[in-house]
């Protein structure tokens, strides 16, 4: 078993450095360029894998927060939270309004429709 680690370990530090070195653009390396240090590790790929690590390519600092921001902790994601909220409430008070205004015309209209009937019976009775 630990004949295979010592196998495994520095074929996996070989293919992660190798592959890390194929994706780091040419601007973020240091120390060499970039063919130089994929030479380097595949020539020594411990000595290598290692230098690339450590030392060939420039590392971002980590924002403060971790860069990531849960939703209910983020301002932006809470207030347009908030605004949609309230978008919906006046949508409700809009449809209530419509709605109300849908019925008195509908009562208006009834009225109107009896006071109809009732003007045409009276005729019909007073003639």
């Amino acid at each position: 078993m630990l004949r295979a680690l010592m196998f495994i370990l520095p074929l996996a530090l070989l293919i992660y450095a190798f592959i890390d070195c194929l994706n780091t653009p040419e601007d973020e390396t240091k120390h060499l360029p970039k063919v130089i240090w994929v030479i380097v590790i595949l020539l020594f790929p411990v000595v290598g894998s290692v230098g690339w690590i450590a030392t060939g390519k420039q590392r971002r600092p980590r924002p403060a927060r971790g860069g990531w921001v849960a939703p209910d902790d983020n301002p932006e994601f809470l207030n347009s939270l908030r605004e949609e909220k309230s978008r919906e409430e006046r949508r409700r008070d809009e449809a209530k309004r419509d709605e109300s205004l849908l019925e008195d015309w509908e009562a208006d209209l009834r009225r109107r429709e009896e006071e109809l009937k009732r003007r045409e019976r009276g005729e019909d009775t007073g003639a």
